[in-house]
């Protein structure tokens, strides 16, 4: 010690500073391994000889770098090609001691009053709360990112409902909540037809409406970033990355789920006085190319929303188109309808308003659709033929159809309730407060029985369902129609994607389906 002190004082102030800063480099290298990591890759570099040497180096110290960690999230609103205002998330990590960015949204089931209150809410809750959640958390842990967002909102909801009792205790004595009219057949104020009305049985009142709370989009859409996130860091695409997620590692072969293709719009929205039918869906060939898939159309949800008067309608213009076409309905190619048969109740008369001014019990909706899939042996699935509530007729229609027709069921809205009878499979969408595990656990539960659907407010730029859809191993997705930027963007995403596994070697095609959809009820 006197030796090295003595040592210290001969030196000039300026060369005890450099000595200084060498044994501190030198402690630092060896708390660091650094001199140990060094020989190590001089070794192996010598013993190999690769024709990149630095390249080489490079990976090798690259292997050795500090893990990824997120450090901060930023929300944004953007809008869709409605004007719609939706949400996006840019994800931001330390990574090799550089910055990395990625971005990804949902969309949100959401009426005209309500986006911008719910957006503005999403990008508060990712700048702040989420933001702090998250902070240092491994951008390739979609599991545990994903039980802190349900948490999250779990705890955000239950705030929501305290608020809403409190203020139900709150009422005034006199005063009382709006409460829906009685739900009864039909009005019995015609004396001539209180007999036939008296027949009629009550149907089953509504169940109330899952409230949507404003900000969910921000659970969904951080959710995803996270996950494209992980996928870019990893250097793979997201439909690899989501299907190793979901099995623990990828595949060794792909599929391309089959792409419903939307022909026709008839809704409500649509003009013309037919209202059951909202969507006609062409189901092509399994196995067939996604670039194959190629009718025209154009309408708010990617068709033509033409002017009909009868469900028969819709059925015999796709059966014209196909004649001309020399495509064989009902060999070639199939139809489903999205029927969308809560929109259509009229609770004041109960019953289904199913062109304007000509309403149907749900007994005689289920006659509608028996004549309908007996008529037109082609159409092999019925999207929602009716409200949840009418549980005995989803039962009965199973039971009258289900050989050739698959009943299908939304289930993105719907409660936790028990199973429908009589469905034979799901749609489902990536909205509000779904995570990509929650995705992920849906297809599992119902393996083979679930259908990917879009929505109608998502950033044009949103191509991830054509990945979800892939990585989560399903046999269908419903893109909408071939036509506007947010449904295209996605069409071309599946081609791409395609064309990537046949490259690749590993595209495998799935056997023809047959009537109906899905081969058995749930």
């Amino acid at each position: 010690m006197a030796h090295h002190q003595g040592f210290l004082s001969r030196l000039s102030k300026q060369e005890r500073d450099t000595y200084e800063t060498k044994v501190a480099a030198a402690d630092f290298y060896r708390a660091n391994r650094v001199p140990e990591e060094i020989e190590r890759a001089l070794n192996e570099l010598f013993l190999r000889k690769p024709p990149d040497v630095h390249g080489f180096l490079a990976d090798h110290f690259a292997n050795l770098s500090a893990p990824p960690r997120i450090i901060r999230l930023n929300g944004r609103q953007v809008y869709d090609s409605r004007g719609q205002p939706s949400v996006e998330v840019d994800v931001f990590c330390i990574v090799r001691n550089k910055e990395r960015v990625t971005s990804a949204g949902v969309s949100g089931l959401l009426g005209p009053e309500e986006p911008a209150d719910h957006v503005t809410t999403a990008v508060q809750w990712i700048d702040e709360p989420l933001n702090n959640m998250l902070q240092g958390q491994s951008p390739f842990d979609q599991s545990e990112v994903d039980r802190a967002l349900s948490s999250f909102f779990r705890a955000r909801s239950l705030e929501q409902d305290e608020i809403r009792n409190r203020e139900k205790e709150n009422l005034s004595p006199g005063a009382s909540e709006v409460v829906p009219p009685p739900v009864t057949p039909a009005s019995a104020k015609d004396k001539k037809s209180k007999k036939s009305k008296a027949a009629e049985k009550p149907i089953p009142p509504a169940e109330p409406p899952e409230p949507v709370l404003a900000g969910s989009l921000a659970i969904g859409s951080v959710s995803l970033a996270v996950a494209a996130t992980g996928a870019q860091l990893r250097g793979v695409p997201l439909y690899r990355y989501i299907a190793a997620l979901r099995g623990r590692e990828a595949p060794a072969k792909f599929h391309i789920p089959v792409s419903l293709v939307t022909l026709l719009s008839c809704g409500k929205a649509s003009p013309g006085k037919l209202s059951l039918l909202e969507e006609i869906l062409l189901v092509p060939k399994a196995g067939q190319r996604v670039k194959q898939v190629t009718p025209a159309a154009l309408h708010d949800s990617g068709a033509p929303a033409v002017s009909f008067e009868k469900p028969e309608q819709p059925l015999d213009l796709v059966g014209e188109a196909c004649a001309n076409l020399g495509l064989a309905l009902g060999t070639d190619i199939h139809l489903a309808a999205n029927c969308a048969a809560r929109e259509l109740m009229d609770y004041t008369k109960g019953k289904y308003e199913v062109t304007a001014g000509v309403f149907k019990s749900p007994d005689e909706l289920m006659d509608v659709y028996k004549t309908l899939v007996g008529k037109y042996t082609a159409v092999v699935a019925l999207i929602d033929p009716f409200r949840r509530e009418d549980r005995e007729q989803w039962e009965m229609l199973g039971n009258l159809i289900g050989g050739s027709c698959s009943l299908l069921s939304d289930v993105t809205q719907e409660s936790r309730g028990p199973p429908l009878p009589g469905v034979r499979g799901h749609v489902l969408k990536h909205v509000h407060e779904t995570t990509v595990s929650d995705l992920i656990r849906v297809a599992s539960e119902h393996r083979g029985s679930v259908l990917m659907g879009t929505t109608y407010s998502e950033p044009c730029i949103n191509d991830s369902l054509s990945d979800i859809a892939v990585g989560l191993g399903l046999d269908y997705v419903k893109l909408g129609g071939l036509s506007g930027a947010e449904r295209m963007t996605k069409y071309n995403r599946l081609i791409s994607i395609e064309e990537e596994l046949v490259q690749q070697g590993i595209l495998v095609s799935k056997e023809k389906h047959s009537p109906p959809l899905f081969g058995e009820t749930l």
